[in-house]
């Protein structure tokens, strides 16, 4: 049976620092050109409507007062 000579390769253990800031100027740039285009923010409530919103007022009645869910 013939042996195979072992072909090993010197793998650096970690990048240099100017290597890390290339891949990470690069990944910067790639992000920035691949973003979907921002779009206008939507338009806001009045003041008046969003203070009705946030307590929770309604214009309707208060539902029926017999609802056994209301007087327990």
């Amino acid at each position: 049976m013939a042996e195979r000579a072992a072909h090993l390769q010197l793998i650096p253990p970690a990048a240099s620092r100017e290597e890390a800031a290339a891949i990470v100027a690069a990944l910067e740039r790639f992000v920035r050109a691949t973003a979907p285009a921002s779009t206008a923010p939507a338009e806001a409530p009045d003041a008046w409507r969003r203070a009705a919103m946030l307590e929770g007022v309604r214009r309707e009645g208060q539902g029926d007062p017999a609802d056994p869910w209301i007087n327990t």
